[in-house]
């Protein structure tokens, strides 16, 4: 949905369950024009959306959040300032729930801090 148009990313490193990706954000997005006009911030949801689809590429797999036991927004996320950012998500697998645990982050500032449970249903 957002990939590729309002975001790329960087093939993950993965460390037994643990991803770190790089993602690079489209500072000419539309969204931008409206949130907000002369000094664009990164939605909320659309943090936890780059989550999500990196979950799924990394997966093979649709994913569907069913809770969100923790989620914190700590810092405006400017694309003209931080362009670049990096995403760690340390996940558990059960059945078909996955648990994430995720972080938005550039050089010791933290945007966003995730915790929640996503249900997999096949592509």
């Amino acid at each position: 949905m957002l990939k590729d148009t309002f975001f790329t990313f960087s093939p993950p490193e993965i460390d037994g369950s643990l991803f770190k990706t790089t993602i690079t954000l489209n500072p000419a997005h539309d969204i931008f024009k409206g949130h907000f006009p002369g000094q664009p911030i990164v939605p909320g949801v659309c943090m936890m959306q780059m989550v999500k689809e990196v979950l799924e590429n990394q997966l093979g797999k649709n994913l569907q959040l069913v809770k969100a036991d923790n989620i914190k927004f700590l810092s405006f996320m400017d694309p003209g300032q931080h362009r670049q950012v990096e995403l760690d998500i340390k996940i558990n697998i059960a059945d078909e729930l996955i648990k994430a645990d995720a972080q938005l982050l550039n050089e010791g500032i933290v945007f966003l801090k995730f915790k929640g449970v996503f249900n997999k249903n096949s592509k």
